[in-house]
């Protein structure tokens, strides 16, 4: 599965910053100063955790998150 399987949650971080996280990959979050770079971080998070994962032979999470309210 790739970043685009997964549902991605963008908040503010008071006062400043934004968060980008894939809820369902623990430690896949990514924590900067606007929304494009909190989610341009998050991928390369992604992408690190994938290939770990990967050499590890494991594979990552199934996405469970769902969104109840937005």
């Amino acid at each position: 599965m790739g970043f685009d399987n997964y549902k991605v949650v963008l908040y503010r971080n008071q006062p400043d910053g934004w968060v980008a996280e894939i809820p369902s990959i623990p430690g896949c979050y990514a924590l900067m100063a606007t929304a494009e770079e909190a989610l341009a971080e998050l991928a390369e998070v992604f992408r690190l955790l994938e290939q770990e994962h990967r050499e590890s032979g494991k594979t990552l999470p199934r996405d469970t998150t769902e969104i109840v309210h937005a």
